[in-house]
């Protein structure tokens, strides 16, 4: 019996890149060939050279379609089958491989806010809504905007087996979050870009649009990240190793703002729980650091800890590189 295998992948959009995704009629899912597309149309090749290619490299089932269909996430080759320049996954993957006796552990919390006819969900057609406050993790019609949409994707999310831990709606009208993990850097990488993918093509079915936008609303609201949650083994062991990875992330902060995604001095002020993009500082249940150690974690002497610098915007090949390379070379 035929199956429709839909194949997602990241185009070459600067600054931020964009998902683009087609289906594929094959007989069974269980040998994902690679495939062809367009490059000049995705802002990958020119137009007298336009052909790339795409390699599976992670599936599972399409919660949209039902039965055997399948999502297919896909690394961009070139046609001699080595790596696009756009292709962050190819990076990723040695360096994961170089420290996986470190058993780095990723939990991501995506940030995203919905658009309806051109504003915020939840904005009213003139001016703006009550301040906010009340609108994190609120209840009621007067505080909360998209939850049919929300529910829609988790459950989507869970059906397609991506390792979803959570959701909640944020502190700006029509913003929300959902988080994936803790997974290894490859695994929550890919499961995240499937979990954005779902998010959009549902919002589509509501006339709804979803943004990472890291600053969606200029002003006294704020912005939205992508939290991003990190242990090794001796990290879950142990505290000093957790104050050599914060160390580590100072020592080697300009690099990382600068690939944490893009228009980050917008939403990295100083103010809305964000430290100011150009320092960086750590504590323990500090919100406006740039890394956060949670309370637990001091009173059990072991754990993780949170990078708040990523922007909502930020690529998770990118950022769990990053990290695994600074932080692991260093407790190595």
């Amino acid at each position: 019996m035929a199956i429709k295998a839909e194949y997602i992948w990241i185009d070459g959009t600067e600054p931020t890149a964009r998902l683009r995704s087609k289906t594929k009629i094959l007989s069974d899912g269980k040998n994902l060939p690679i495939w062809g597309f367009d490059g000049s149309s995705t802002n990958q090749a020119p137009g007298a050279a336009s052909d790339c290619v795409l390699k599976p490299v992670f599936s599972c089932p399409d919660p949209i379609r039902g039965g055997d269909n399948l999502l297919v996430m896909s690394e961009v080759l070139l046609t001699d089958l080595t790596p696009h320049p756009t292709n962050t996954r190819a990076l990723l993957a040695p360096v994961a491989e170089k420290y996986a006796s470190q058993e780095s552990l990723f939990g991501i919390e995506q940030e995203y806010t919905f658009f309806k006819e051109g504003r915020p969900h939840g904005f009213p057609q003139q001016g703006f809504p009550a301040p906010q406050g009340f609108y994190y993790c609120g209840v009621g019609a007067d505080e909360v905007f998209g939850r049919d949409v929300v529910e829609a994707h988790m459950d989507a999310c869970l059906v397609a087996g991506i390792g979803l831990s959570g959701i909640n709606a944020e502190v700006m009208p029509g913003q929300w979050e959902f988080q994936v993990g803790p997974l290894a850097p490859l695994d929550v990488s890919d499961q995240l870009w499937i979990a954005r993918w779902l998010l959009y093509r549902i919002a589509e079915d509501f006339g709804i649009a979803a943004t990472l936008d890291p600053k969606p609303v200029s002003g006294d609201w704020n912005g939205a990240g992508a939290h991003t949650n990190f242990s090794t083994k001796a990290m879950r062991e142990g505290y000093d190793p957790i104050i050599a990875a914060c160390e580590a992330l100072g020592k080697n902060a300009a690099e990382h703002v600068a690939s944490y995604g893009a228009d980050i001095e917008l939403r990295l002020t100083g103010s809305h729980e964000t430290a100011p993009w150009n320092e960086f500082n750590y504590g323990v249940s500090d919100r406006g650091a740039s890394v956060r150690i949670p309370w637990q974690v001091e009173v059990d002497q072991k754990g993780y800890i949170e990078d708040r610098r990523p922007n909502a915007n930020m690529d998770p090949y990118v950022v769990t590189r990053l990290i695994v390379n600074t932080v692991c070379g260093a407790l190595n």
